[in-house]
């Protein structure tokens, strides 16, 4: 297995934030296998969706539909304002996701791409981990 971490400035803002890039040059040259993409934290989690085409907000959006930030509604009330709905995000944007990789290509759709969803903006950078099982 071979394994890549990096780490995503944010800013201290929420949003969605584009790995496609890093995903993309972690697997070439790779051959057939899948690759993990995994974010090692409470508050966060990956998904494939679009981007560049309003998707992006609309994801923050339902998130914040989904997990209204209002103290009032959960018990873990520490930090920034709706800081105990960026805790409940990982049970519904899953931490990691496994894309397929073929002759060392990320097999995504024409329009998907690996994203980091980061509804906390207590914390200005981010862990990523890609890992990468070969095929035998």
């Amino acid at each position: 297995m071979d394994t890549h971490v990096f780490t995503i400035e944010t800013g201290h803002r929420r949003g969605v934030f584009d790995l496609t890039g890093e995903v993309v040059r972690f697997a070439a040259g790779k051959g057939d296998g899948l690759l993990n993409v995994f974010v090692p934290h409470a508050t966060a989690g990956v998904a494939v969706i679009e981007t560049g085409a309003g998707s992006d907000d609309d994801l923050m959006d339902a998130i914040d539909a989904i997990l209204p930030r209002d103290d009032r509604r959960y018990r873990h009330r520490h930090g920034s304002p709706g800081h105990g709905a960026d805790h409940v995000l990982p049970g519904i944007i899953a931490p990691s996701i496994v894309v397929p990789v073929i002759d060392g290509r990320p097999a995504l759709g024409t329009w998907q791409s690996v994203v980091l969803a980061d509804p906390n903006e207590d914390n200005p950078v981010r862990t990523v981990r890609l890992s990468f099982l070969h095929q035998t």
